[in-house]
């Protein structure tokens, strides 16, 4: 009886410690909780997936004119002036673009494989110009290398922790915002890529890389937004932020495509969510561009709009109005009065390589009417000589295809398996397969195979 006594007692205060405990934390465990539910809340995380059957969901609407694109050469320039006058407003045609100069950073970035370097690019005129630090990675390698630029939501300091670029204050970086709890949190909820450039994965694949920070050039704040595009002083200014920051993505390949370190003719755009979108646009207005990887960009990128899955357009323009044109607002009521729809705009970009990356449980930016109109778009591709999405469902995944298409599992994140198709498609596009190698996952191998890119194509191992 006195051990049964004796045990009960170190029960009891064993549990008066861990209730001790837990009170304590009880503010720490509240803050977790309220800046997980913030930063969800942009992309609703839920437990639901993505349905991977397509034949029974609707046609993508307008139909695609195959005849009239491959026929006649004004069709493409009436389908971009009816989206500027409906979703983006006016590609900012003239816009003035200029750089400083160039500061190396770091001589011997990642231990001597390349150089770190910085450069202010301004855009627009007078005192409403805004300027940016583009930050770029460039291997040391011979020759020429091809380029990705990518558009990132985290500040540089958090892009390249550790190296002292210059913050958007005019600071040199001393540390990132990532870390602490905040860091934990969003990369525990949109991934280990979501702000930290793996760059040492993309030298690994023979790339340069370079990125900024979108919101230097235009605010990611409604109200704010749409005072600074009015006062950038060009012949033109945009009037949504998505087409501000494809203009960015241009203006970046203006400075960077002068560089004798870059192979001008084998260059491509990256962006995650509002980023896509903005890659996506760019392509379409900015024909310079060799390849385009559009991740988890759903509505206003390459999801439907008239999909009735997922966030929707009319609650993302609701949400973040300054993203598009104040034009877009006119047809939230009858989202099917739209003249145009993304298959479109995939079909704007044809041939361009575009990847197109989704998640299964990231039904919000709904990955299934991506996918149809991916497939609708490939028609336009094989029109122009070249693959569109390849055969095999959602759960292909062919890095050299015209139009391919990523699905894996979790949620809106950037994730180590998407660095992984990241690389093996630009590899495809843009590379030299017979000297690179990527393991990814391909049709033509079981998805539990990986494939090896090689100079005769994809083959299982």
């Amino acid at each position: 009886m006195t051990l049964v006594i004796q045990s009960t007692i170190k029960l009891a205060e064993k549990g008066n410690s861990c209730m001790f405990w837990f009170l304590k934390r009880i503010p720490l465990l509240l803050l977790i909780g309220i800046m997980a539910l913030v930063m969800s809340n942009c992309t609703m995380l839920g437990l639901n997936y993505a349905s991977l059957a397509t034949a029974n969901k609707p046609v993508p609407q307008p139909p695609l004119d195959v005849a009239a694109f491959a026929e006649d050469s004004g069709r493409r320039d009436a389908l971009k002036e009816a989206f500027e006058d409906t979703l983006y407003g006016p590609w900012p045609a003239g816009m003035p673009v200029t750089h400083g100069d160039w500061r190396v950073v770091d001589a011997d970035y990642l231990d001597g494989r390349g150089s770190l370097e910085e450069v202010p690019i301004t855009i627009g005129s007078g005192a409403g110009a805004r300027t940016f630090q583009l930050i770029v990675a460039f291997p040391k390698t011979p020759g020429q290398s091809p380029l990705v630029v990518s558009q990132t939501f985290a500040s540089n300091c958090a892009a390249f922790p550790g190296s002292p670029v210059t913050a958007a204050d005019g600071s040199i970086c001393d540390g990132s915002e990532m870390n602490g709890v905040f860091g934990f949190l969003a990369t525990s909820i949109f991934g280990t890529y979501i702000a930290e450039v793996p760059v040492s994965r993309y030298f690994d694949a023979g790339l340069a890389y370079a990125s900024f920070y979108a919101s230097e050039l235009v605010p990611d704040r409604n109200g704010e937004a749409q005072t600074v595009m009015a006062g950038l002083g060009g012949p033109l200014n945009p009037t949504s932020a998505l087409m501000a920051w494809a203009y960015g993505f241009s203006a970046a390949l203006d400075v960077l495509e002068a560089d004798p370190r870059i192979d001008a003719d084998h260059t491509a755009l990256m962006g995650h969510s509002r980023h896509g979108k903005s890659a996506l646009i760019s392509g379409v207005w900015d024909r310079r561009v060799d390849a385009v990887i559009a991740h988890q960009s759903g509505f206003a990128g390459a999801a439907l709009s008239r999909s009735k899955t997922g966030e929707g357009l009319v609650r993302m323009a609701e949400s973040y109005p300054h993203w598009l044109a104040p034009t877009a607002q006119g047809y939230a009521a009858d989202l099917s009065a739209l003249p145009v729809d993304q298959h479109e705009l995939l079909a704007l970009l044809a041939p361009t390589p575009v990847l197109l990356g989704n998640g299964r449980r990231d039904v919000w930016s709904d990955p299934n009417s991506t996918y149809r109109a991916a497939q609708a778009a490939s028609d336009i591709y094989r029109v122009e000589g070249t693959t569109g999405l390849t055969s095999g469902g959602m759960k292909s995944f062919d890095p050299g295809a015209g139009l391919a298409f990523w699905l894996r599992p979790g949620g809106h994140s950037v994730v180590s398996e998407d660095i992984d198709a990241f690389t093996a498609f630009l590899q495809a596009h843009l590379g030299q397969p017979g000297i690179r190698e990527t393991a990814v996952q391909t049709a033509d191998c079981p998805v539990s195979l990986p494939t090896i890119i090689t100079e005769g194509g994809a083959k299982c191992p």
